[in-house]
């Protein structure tokens, strides 16, 4: 039970070192690559739907 505990800190360890190694400007650009789930799952469905409903909102007004 306590190598289990063990191994897991180690991994942990790990993973944290890893990160900390890692240059800030490559977790940026990793970061900014991502897209919104709507548009991974959808496509330009949600994005063409949001703008149909603002201009049409802004033509009622």
């Amino acid at each position: 039970m306590a190598s289990g505990g063990d191994e897991l800190v180690k991994y942990i360890t790990e993973k944290v070192v890893v990160y900390m190694e890692d240059p800030r400007a490559s977790r940026e650009r990793r970061k900014a690559r991502k897209q919104p789930w709507a548009e991974k799952w959808f496509g330009m469905l949600p994005l063409s739907w949001s703008i149909w409903r603002s201009q049409r909102a802004r033509g009622k007004k």
